[in-house]
């Protein structure tokens, strides 16, 4: 039987029943101070998501520095990387951290052959 998800003791239905501010208080000091902060960004966009998921369309948002609450848990939001939309699951793992953390910025860099004359010996060689 898998365990029961719980965030500072509380499950995350009780988590769900309180407001915005209230779920501030169990996160550490400098989310809590982004959340204080954000409040009304933060209410707005939960507003627009609900709105866009009974149309069917999909959530997405520039928003990289929104920090997850209980309300987005459930939710399928396209982050915006700088380049494209990444597909973010929200799960309850995630309550306290920023949207833009898992939307990666940096892909891996793939490093091909080098071509003529990139190195010295290369350089020797004929063209021919």
């Amino acid at each position: 039987m898998a365990k029961e998800f719980t965030f500072r003791g509380k499950t995350l239905e009780e988590l769900k029943k309180l407001d915005t501010r209230e779920f501030a208080k169990y996160l550490k000091s400098r989310q809590r101070r982004a959340v204080l902060r954000q409040f009304d960004v933060i209410e707005d966009f939960i507003a627009r998501c609900e709105k866009k998921q009974k149309k069917g369309k999909p959530i997405k948002t520039h928003l990289r520095q929104l920090v997850i609450v209980p309300k987005m848990v459930g939710l399928t939001i396209h982050v915006y990387n700088g380049k494209s939309y990444v597909k973010v699951n929200i799960m309850p793992e995630m309550l306290g951290h920023r949207l833009g953390e898992f939307s990666v910025t940096r892909g891996k860099v793939q490093h091909g052959a080098p071509g003529i004359g990139a190195t010295r010996s290369s350089a020797a060689l004929s063209v021919k």
